[in-house]
């Protein structure tokens, strides 16, 4: 019975995934008349000392912390205000979503023309004409703006279900008991979302971390790299200068970091149960 369920797993997701380390380990460049040789861990040592890549997931580590935790307590106030009683609530719902039906592409030439510095709505409203995704200093908050915008959605959708979970009853003696807003919060909401808050928490900042499309669409890792996430990097070794042993290797340092950050995260979670 899991069998139609593990098939496309396998062929999709497991495949490629073993294909790409193994590629790791070879000296697979584009237009090359010669056989792909197996070189061991000369791309991983090579790796070790390119500034650029380390540089790049320097940049990632701070995207995806800039985005994950913004995004995150933003989508927890949203959440909350949702889960009240609100006159056209559902259409508040649906108006909270409307991101996330949006395909990343769409959503980056979206914020260029926000950000566009001669005709943007940004530049339009603050009187100025600041190039906000060329300049060196406001490119990367920029882009973590878009980021938090367009992530907010699927946080929201998750904390609200949790949200949903939390019986009325303790909220209600909680209030009998003269506990306030926050009070109730602390005590009542939290310790019951706590396990859905974790786990989209920690999901989160592995799907920023590993962000390409709407970063290659606002700034294609510019300027001057600042923007240059991990995955962009690794994009641009294989498709760009068609070194695709090299960049299979940068995958797999980021599916190493991913793991580690999935075990710390499960390790947690079965400690939690456990005591």
């Amino acid at each position: 019975m899991v069998l139609p369920v593990l098939i496309p797993i396998l062929v999709l997701s497991v495949t490629p995934l073993v294909y790409g380390i193994a590629l790791a380990f070879t000296d697979a460049q584009s237009g090359r008349t010669e056989p792909t040789e197996w070189i061991g861990l000369l791309n991983f040592t090579d790796l070790r000392q390119d500034t650029l890549f380390w540089e790049s997931f320097r940049t990632g580590l701070l995207w995806a912390a800039g985005v994950t935790v913004p995004q995150f307590l933003l989508s927890l106030g949203l959440a909350l205000l949702l889960s009240g009683r609100l006159r056209f609530r559902w259409l508040a719902r649906v108006l909270a979503i409307v991101p996330w039906a949006m395909p990343e592409v769409v959503v980056g030439i979206m914020w260029r023309l926000v950000y566009h510095p001669d005709a943007g709505i940004l530049n339009e409203t603050l009187g100025t004409d600041r190039d906000w995704l060329g300049s060196l200093g406001s490119a990367l908050p920029a882009v973590i703006l878009v980021g938090i915008w367009a992530g907010m959605p699927q946080t929201t959708v998750a904390l609200l279900a949790g949200l949903q979970n939390v019986p009325g009853e303790l909220h209600e003696a909680a209030a009998i008991d003269g506990a306030g807003a926050w009070r109730r919060f602390t005590t009542v909401t939290w310790p019951a979302i706590r396990p859905v808050a974790l786990a989209i928490g920690a999901l989160a900042f592995i799907w920023n971390l590993n962000s390409f499309a709407l970063v290659y669409v606002l700034t294609n890792g510019g300027p001057g790299g600042r923007t240059r996430l991990p995955m962009l990097f690794a994009y641009e070794e294989a498709f760009r200068y068609g070194q695709f042993g090299y960049a299979a290797a940068m995958g797999c340092v980021l599916v190493a970091v991913v793991s580690v950050l999935l075990a710390v995260f499960l390790a947690g979670r079965l400690k939690g149960r456990d005591t």
